[in-house]
């Protein structure tokens, strides 16, 4: 499951897809009420990402925040592994320490084999959709709130 701070970190990326660009930044403070976030709590997530490179923010009167890359080259994959880390992706679903951490002398769990076939799936996915898969989806549903 996501962290509640990644999901906030997808939404605030989404929502940086869709109405900035390199000419125009956008400030925190819009971004929190746009999408009824705590800005405190937002700045933190979004400061981060500047430092993973995946923002870029300007202080100032017309600074605020915008994508570090086009949207293309920013995959759900990219987000999540650096706000979350890979164990998302790598932790048993059961077991309290990730699969890759497995002592192969030992039996796996008993879901192991069912879920790691929908683990490279899910995998799969984030690393194949980028933000601008996801504003291409958006275009077609005016009517989705982030």
């Amino acid at each position: 499951m996501l962290s509640n701070t990644c999901k906030y970190a997808l939404r605030a990326l989404i929502y940086l897809t869709n109405f900035s660009d390199e000419e125009k930044m956008i400030g925190i403070k819009k971004i929190a009420e746009d999408l009824n976030l705590s800005s405190p709590f937002l700045g933190k997530i979004l400061q981060n990402l500047v430092k993973q490179k995946l923002l870029v923010s300007t202080k100032g009167p017309n600074g605020g925040f915008s994508l570090a890359k086009k949207p293309i080259e920013i995959s759900l994959w990219d987000i999540v592994t650096k706000v979350d880390g890979e164990e998302f992706f790598t932790n048993c679903l059961i077991r309290l320490e990730p699969c890759r951490t497995h002592d192969s002398s030992k039996p796996v769990c008993p879901i192991h084999a069912q879920y790691d076939l929908l683990r490279n799936d899910i995998i799969r996915f984030y690393q194949e959709t980028t933000l601008e898969t996801i504003k291409n989806d958006l275009e077609k549903y005016e009517h989705i709130i982030l």
